[in-house]
């Protein structure tokens, strides 16, 4: 589902992403671990075509995200870690408003369903100003689910949240997998071994490691994915 090229993303004499190249499967839950600085927010932010990069390329769904970015926009969704919620408004209001910007079909029937399966039907008129963390992290993620994309990509979805919150959406994300390609970027290890097909290891803009979770504790030698994450980045410590 998503080729990447030798993709590089400089600022003057920083380099962000550094010529780096990965495969994700359609329909796998690929998680993305790294450090504050890493590369992966920048990574991302290429992937979903609101970034050019300085050299290389990826494809997403056979579309080229240089070429042909208004073709990936069209398969593509981000749940971002900075959330997009319009505050004023209200749940569904945010709802319809990027139904309407995707020119869905059966809006209201799709706004429904989504609201239920973020368990949200409590909250759906209310202004998402005088919503909780965790409610605002479920509509940030609905918002990333309107409009049925191929591939989603989260972006430190359960940040900050509670046991109780987080567990919702992980059950949520669960219930996703194997019907999109999902790309998660969490400093939550608990939520790649329960969620993650494979993972990706980034330090300094390069891939350093990608494998399952047990692939990756083999080739480092360790007993836990917290132990082989820092073998890994511990240049970066």
């Amino acid at each position: 589902m998503i080729e990447i090229e030798n993709l590089t993303k400089k600022y003057k004499s920083l380099v962000a992403v550094d010529n780096l190249s990965l495969r994700i499967k359609e329909n796998e839950c690929f998680a993305l671990l790294g450090l504050n600085g890493a590369g992966k927010t920048t990574l991302i932010n290429m992937l979903s075509t609101v970034l050019l990069p300085t050299s290389g390329t990826a494809k997403i769904g056979g579309f080229d995200i240089i070429k042909n970015p208004l073709e990936v926009r069209k398969i593509i969704n981000i749940s971002p870690q900075e959330t997009a919620v319009a505050k004023n408004l209200t749940v569904r209001e945010n709802l319809n408003f990027i139904a309407s910007l995707y020119n869905i079909t059966d809006k209201e029937e799709k706004i429904n369903n989504i609201i239920s399966k973020l368990q949200l039907q409590e909250k759906a008129n209310i202004r998402c100003k005088n919503l909780s963390g965790g409610q605002m992290r479920r509509v940030s993620l609905a918002l990333g689910l309107i409009s049925q994309p191929k591939v989603l990509f989260l972006d430190e979805p359960t940040l900050g949240l509670d046991i109780k919150a987080r567990k919702i959406l992980w059950e949520t994300i669960s219930s996703l997998k194997g019907k999109m390609t999902i790309i998660l970027t969490t400093h939550y290890l608990e939520e790649v071994a329960n969620l993650a097909d494979r993972v990706g290891i980034i330090s300094h803009g390069k891939i350093k490691s990608v494998g399952s979770i047990e692939e990756i504790l083999k080739n480092t030698g360790t007993k836990n994915l917290e132990d082989a994450f820092l073998s890994i980045t511990e240049e970066e410590v």
